[in-house]
């Protein structure tokens, strides 16, 4: 008999770090992140430079991390402004040092 993990409750830092590990599920947005985190902020297209991929490409990979509360975006006409969410960035280190340990 088969059990379904559909009725499972997890608690809200599992649920936040499963969130961050799907973020992290693909090496050119664990590379932006750790440009980013070497930065104050960028734009899209100061990643474009720094990465061989399509600005399409590029902002959907900012565009998981951003879903994923990783990095916060401001508007800056006719630009967006990435950087890291500190808080959440201290979250997501938090919950994987406490996992591996």
């Amino acid at each position: 008999m088969k059990r379904s993990l559909e009725h499972i409750e997890y608690n809200q830092d599992t649920e936040a770090m499963a969130k961050f590990a799907k973020a992290l599920g693909h090496p050119t947005r664990i590379a932006i992140l750790k440009h980013l985190e070497n930065q104050s902020c960028c734009f899209t297209g100061d990643l474009v430079e720094v990465f061989p991929l399509a600005q399409s490409t590029i902002s959907q990979h900012l565009k998981e991390l951003k879903n994923a509360g990783l990095i916060q975006g401001e508007l800056k006409p006719p630009k967006i402004k990435y950087c890291i969410q500190r808080d959440n960035w201290n979250k997501a280190k938090s919950l994987f040092l406490e996992f591996f340990e």
